[in-house]
């Protein structure tokens, strides 16, 4: 009895074992190495961060009109009535009235082409080009026209996409020059650098980053030769709510300011909001009332400068 025991464990062992190495076998191959998804762009790395802790938060009216004229063209209207901040030598917080008027155009051809145009009543110009030569190669051109001295600026972007990683050439005005690179290295880390020349001022920099991307989360570090260090994370509760912070640091002035917001989406509105160790406490609050037409409520203040600001507005058209 002892040998057929002895001969059953014998056969069953090495069955176990090429079971193991089947399974072991098959955990490794389920990751296709050469098939590492596409990063997002290198400048693009906190873009989700960006959205839920960085509305486009304004003190005032604002009022938005998008009129379009075909499938491809369409005009926008956008009135500004507020205040603005300008610089003091003191910590007073100095606020005058402000008011203006901008028009644009916008041709956006879904299939290559993108032009934007905006020209504001204080003379400021600024237009956006983006043309996808290929599926992969596409050029953007970013230019700024103003009345000031030494403010108009232009830049041009050279985006290359492959299977796993995005590279980007920058040329600008001032003798500037750019160089980004991003590479996925496992399906959910992708890690990147970037390099710079600013002719005009004789500086030169380096920087690093990473981005961890889950379905549930999203964590990036950015560190630059300048002495700035970055850290964020995205939580994704549900489909509908978002938990965000982030962390900066500079390193020549050793000063630190941590932030942590939510985004929050509704049926029918969308409310942002944020707080961070200055003392300063947003707010932003999209609600759609009809189809196309949006209300917008600013809300920031900030306990240690005692500065308080409020807006409100709406947008027509999408």
């Amino acid at each position: 009895m002892g040998g057929a025991v002895s001969y059953a464990a014998a056969a069953v062992l090495p069955s176990l074992a090429d079971a193991k190495e089947k399974t072991d076998n098959k955990g490794v191959d389920s990751v296709d190495w050469l098939n590492l998804p596409c990063p997002v762009k290198y400048e693009e790395i906190q873009r989700e961060n960006i959205m839920s802790l960085k509305p486009e938060l304004f003190e005032g009216l604002r009022f938005d009109f998008t009129k379009p004229l075909n499938q491809r063209f369409s005009l926008s209207h956008s009135l500004f009535m507020g205040s603005v901040e300008v610089p003091s030598q003191g910590a007073q917080i100095i606020k005058v009235p402000a008011a203006h008027y901008e028009f644009g155009a916008n041709l956006i051809d879904q299939r290559m082409t993108m032009l934007i145009g905006r020209i504001l009543t204080d003379g400021r110009m600024s237009a956006r080009i983006k043309y996808d030569v290929t599926d992969r190669f596409s050029i953007k051109v970013n230019a700024q026209i103003t009345n000031e001295p030494h403010f108009s600026q232009g830049m041009f972007h050279f985006d290359y996409r492959g299977g796993d990683y995005q590279a980007q050439l920058q040329l600008g005005n001032n003798a500037f020059y750019g160089f980004n690179y991003i590479q996925s290295v496992t399906p959910t880390l992708a890690l990147g650098g970037e390099v710079f020349w600013l002719g005009q001022q004789r500086k030169s920099g380096i920087g690093f980053a990473g981005r961890y991307n889950t379905d549930k989360a999203i964590a990036t570090a950015q560190f630059a030769s300048t002495g700035i260090l970055s850290l964020t994370y995205v939580q994704r509760v549900s489909d509908k709510v978002s938990l965000a912070s982030d962390f900066l640091y500079n390193w020549n002035t050793k000063e630190a300011t941590t932030t942590v917001g939510y985004d929050y989406l509704l049926r029918q509105c969308r409310l942002r909001g944020r707080l961070d160790t200055n003392g300063c406490v947003a707010a932003f609050l999209e609600e759609r009332l009809n189809l196309g037409v949006n209300f917008l409520l600013s809300a920031e203040i900030d306990h240690w400068k005692k500065d308080y600001k409020f807006g409100f507005g709406m947008t027509v058209g999408e």
